[in-house]
């Protein structure tokens, strides 16, 4: 996958900044996109583009157990999150809802917003093609992808 990377450096970012409360009223990704990230930056929606992928910093996603998040993000556009660390409900609802995450320690420091990302999930290499990086992190396991290819956990628990 490839994508222009949207930066959040700071660590702890809560489902509640990533898909605020007074919006859990509806389950429909596209209405929920429209406040995705808009307390930490209420231009985002705005500004990123379908593909981009969120880079953050440790214990993305903490917080409460809400799916809303990733479908907040997923409905946006968001192809992937890269995070120094996810917290562990987040992780599992992205994988729940077919929706790749990679953890790779330190990415901020090297990423910058609007760099152009490339993202091989199977082999484990994320490439900074605006500075020429590579980094290396987990393969996700083929659990996941075979829950991602059945189009999320509900889809797959029917095959």
């Amino acid at each position: 996958m490839k994508g222009k990377a949207y930066v959040f450096k700071r660590g702890h970012i809560n489902t509640d900044e990533i898909i605020p409360a007074r919006y859990l009223s509806t389950d429909d990704e596209k209405e929920l996109a429209l406040h995705a990230m808009e307390d930490l930056d209420a231009d985002f929606v705005k500004n990123a583009g379908p593909g981009d992928i969120i880079v953050a910093g440790p214990d993305f996603g903490c917080g409460s157990s809400r799916e809303h998040a990733v479908w907040a993000i997923r409905g946006a556009g968001i192809s992937c999150v890269v995070a120094d660390t996810f917290a562990r409900i987040f992780y599992r609802n992205a994988i729940n809802n077919g929706f790749p995450v990679v953890e790779c320690e330190g990415i901020t420091n090297h990423v910058a917003t609007g760099d152009e990302l490339e993202i091989d999930l199977r082999q484990g290499i994320l490439k900074n093609l605006s500075n020429g990086k590579d980094f290396h992190f987990l393969p996700l396991p083929d659990f996941a992808f075979k829950i991602a290819e059945a189009g999320g956990l509900l889809q797959s628990i029917k095959k």
